[in-house]
């Protein structure tokens, strides 16, 4: 883990806070792992497996877990953590973009990094590895960048500003 000051490398962000968040989760996941093997076994000795609906359903929910804990443990070993960039000159993780959608004189204001910190933001938050979030990265003010959206349509949108995120 590290604190850099200056732009981050490409990658995920996530503030101090966000990290203890998902580290907790994931012990709390990893912690459970026997709970939900005796939930299987119990499960299990009901009887015929074909038509057991509890057995079935305690194996979907140990698989969606288990996927859970191993994106966990991807994205904290991906991640940089601590404060967000204070000098900023491009898009980078961690940073405020403000961008104006071609045809639209609205801007949209989000901070580029992992959406796992969405909900503690109160900024929309797109992924460095979204579509808009990969066309925009590096990008300066003043730059118009182009995208495919997931429907295939391609979308222009122009970076109006950028700055630092502030916790």
């Amino acid at each position: 883990m590290s604190t850099p000051t200056d732009e981050h490398a490409p990658g995920v962000w996530l503030t101090q806070e966000a990290y203890d968040r998902l580290k907790a989760e994931l012990d709390s996941l990893v912690a459970g792992r026997p709970a939900m093997s005796a939930e299987i076994n119990a499960r299990r000795e009901e009887g015929d497996l074909k038509e057991n609906g509890g057995y079935h359903a305690a194996k979907d929910e140990q698989g969606k877990q288990e996927a859970r804990i191993r994106q966990l443990i991807d994205l904290l070993r991906k991640a940089t953590v601590g404060q967000p960039p204070t000098k900023v000159t491009h898009a980078a993780t961690g940073t405020v973009i403000t961008v104006k959608f071609a045809g639209d004189d609205d801007t949209e204001k989000f901070l580029l990094g992992s959406r796992e910190i969405a909900g503690t933001t109160g900024l929309s938050v797109y992924s460095p590895e979204s579509a808009l979030g990969a066309a925009i990265m590096g990008a300066k003010p003043g730059a118009t960048v182009t995208y495919q959206a997931p429907n295939g349509r391609n979308i222009s949108v122009e970076v109006v500003g950028i700055e630092p995120f502030v916790p």
